[in-house]
């Protein structure tokens, strides 16, 4: 490994580190006798007058870190949410209406991420909070978002399970805890999440230099049958995978989420393993092809999907395809205080010796019977057969 990718990959475990000592990214909060005053994962101070009781989730995918304090009931406080999860998660979208009818009800917006939000709509609705995910703050700020809702007396808060999640997860559940009056259920999750982790950080820090793995991180493949290829650069699952001491292929690449790169380059420089996210993107994408991961998934078409990405022109030639080490993981853990599971899974694929007897499927399930509204069905991640 060169010395820049080392210094990377030994920054990223420092920032791992620093995640789990957590003290210094908390956010801070005061309560007077009148109100509850934070800083949100913007830096911006979030004030209200009481816990926040009615809330809008300013993107619906915001639900996977929101219900992990409250799995029994997640849309009790809920005033609205964007629509995203219904289009881009289907499956998991009829777990929580089976489970929850009520959510059929629930106000839907379009997503602050690509879209643009209602704030007519919000107001209308008289929440005490609405919650933006970080990767949507400069567009709130840009169409002044922040300022009509503050005017209109109802107060904003970013967090971030996308942006920096490794960073952010602990911090961003415990402003919501905190905003929310849920501080025990926030320090529950918070001390999983860590414990968790940590079971991957303490092992890599004794892997050598020259024993790390060069990884090509194929972000969703097959999603556009017609296009090859997206990856991640310095953040999200980019990171990730290097906090499992893997070396991320697109860091170099992409100083920032990630980019979109020819095929030709991959064929010349061969990574040792391929790793690929994917879900089933049938419904709001007709004619995708990726790897159909979720709670109605099958292993029987997961493979299938999998073996039609290995087998695309150019791709059996590689080393990764030949030596089937060439893998497939959920989508949605980019986005989701989940990730902790791929950091596993990543870990385990990569260095099986190192982290013999670490279990990310038993992760997955205790995630489950613990933080999840939702019970585990399906399937997450494969490795070519």
């Amino acid at each position: 490994m060169s010395r820049n990718r080392a210094e990377t990959t030994r920054r990223s475990l420092v920032r791992t580190g620093l995640a789990i000592a957590g003290s210094a990214a908390l956010p801070r909060l005061s309560r007077g006798a009148e109100a509850l005053t934070a800083t949100d994962l913007a830096g911006r101070t979030v004030t209200l007058r009481a816990p926040a009781r009615k809330v809008i989730l300013g993107e619906g995918r915001l639900m996977y870190g929101f219900s992990t304090l409250v799995p029994r009931a997640p849309f009790e406080r809920i005033a609205g949410w964007a629509d995203d999860m219904i289009l881009y998660d289907p499956g998991s979208w009829r777990k929580y209406r089976a489970a929850f009818p009520q959510a059929d009800r629930i106000t839907r917006f379009s997503s602050a991420v690509n879209a643009d939000f209602s704030t007519e709509q919000a107001i209308a609705l008289d929440p005490d909070l609405v919650v933006f995910p970080l990767s949507a703050h400069q567009r709130m700020e840009a169409t002044g978002t922040y300022d009509k809702l503050a005017r209109a007396g109802i107060a904003t808060a970013v967090v971030d399970f996308r942006e920096q999640a490794s960073q952010n997860t602990v911090p961003s559940i415990e402003l919501l805890g905190r905003l929310m009056g849920l501080d025990a259920e926030a320090r529950a999750f918070n001390d999983f999440y860590l414990r968790e982790t940590r079971r991957v950080s303490s092992r890599v820090w004794n892997l050598p230099p020259n024993r790390r793995t060069t990884v090509f991180i194929e972000r969703a493949g097959g999603f556009d049958p017609n296009q090859c290829c997206m990856t991640f650069g310095n953040a999200n699952l980019g990171v990730t995978l290097q906090e499992a001491g893997g070396i991320n292929w697109g860091a170099g690449r992409f100083p920032g989420l990630g980019g979109t790169v020819n095929p030709e380059t991959i064929f010349t420089d061969d990574p040792e393993v391929i790793i690929g996210t994917g879900a089933d993107w049938s419904e709001s994408t007709p004619g995708s092809r990726g790897v159909p991961f979720g709670y109605e998934a099958t292993p029987e078409r997961v493979q299938a999907a999998l073996r039609a990405l290995a087998e695309r022109p150019g791709w059996p030639s590689l080393r990764a395809v030949k030596s089937k080490r060439f893998y497939s993981i959920y989508h949605q853990f980019y986005t989701s205080p989940a990730h902790l599971v791929a950091l596993q899974v990543f870990a385990t694929w990569l260095y099986p010796q190192t982290f013999e007897g670490l279990d990310p499927n038993a992760t997955w399930r205790a995630y489950h019977e613990r933080f999840s509204p939702i019970p585990l069905t399906g399937a997450f991640w494969a490795q070519l057969a």
